[in-house]
């Protein structure tokens, strides 16, 4: 399956579940979008559910459905809880490093970034946006391009940061200092549910 490309607002209220993780896309409407979508009761079986939860959290990621299993399947390989390590996987993507540090307003965006080269780890131009990172990795905007509207715009509206990672306004560069806790991801994702989904 390709990418989805369509409206990131609908797709957040079709999962009930914030993709940009600040909660505007349901701070309007919440209802299921369509026209008979406010009458529309949600039930669910095991199966369902299970699916449900696997595509919000592909969806919010941004990654096609080979990319998404492929990450699963290496998470498997870690010797911690498998559904915590395939998030922790996820979250250490340069694209979304990117985002999290503040380049970007979404993550969208943030591997429009990194596809056009803008983005450099530990000095070095990355432009694959499925890089995966390590912890003590310092991603930085590229010297000529640190003018560039977009990302100063970006950082201007980033009110927080997640403690995994630092920035450096000086060196328009942040660090990915360690691996996420679980208790730092989002609680709305239930992992356990992707877990059951692709081991059924």
């Amino acid at each position: 399956m390709s990418r989805y490309t369509g409206s990131v607002y609908r797709k957040a209220r079709r999962f009930g579940f914030s993709v940009s993780e600040t909660g505007k896309e349901l701070a309007k409407r919440t209802n299921i979008p369509g026209q008979h979508g406010a009458n529309r009761q949600k039930k669910l079986s095991n199966y369902g559910a299970q699916l449900q939860e696997k595509q919000k959290v592909r969806f919010m990621y941004g990654l096609t459905e080979k990319q998404f299993h492929k990450t699963f399947v290496e998470a498997g390989k870690l010797k911690g809880v498998h559904g915590e390590d395939f998030l922790k996987l996820l979250e250490s993507r340069l694209d979304n490093l990117v985002y999290r540090i503040g380049f970007a307003t979404t993550r969208r965006a943030a591997r429009q970034l990194v596809n056009h080269g803008h983005i450099t780890v530990n000095s070095r131009k990355v432009d694959i946006p499925s890089y995966r990172c390590k912890p003590g990795d310092v991603i930085a905007v590229k010297e000529s391009d640190r003018e560039l509207a977009v990302i100063k715009a970006a950082l201007e509206a980033r009110q927080n940061r997640v403690e995994f990672v630092t920035f450096d306004e000086k060196k328009m560069a942040g660090t990915y200092v360690r691996y996420p806790e679980r208790s730092e991801l989002n609680a709305d994702i239930n992992e356990s549910f992707i877990v059951e989904f692709y081991n059924r």
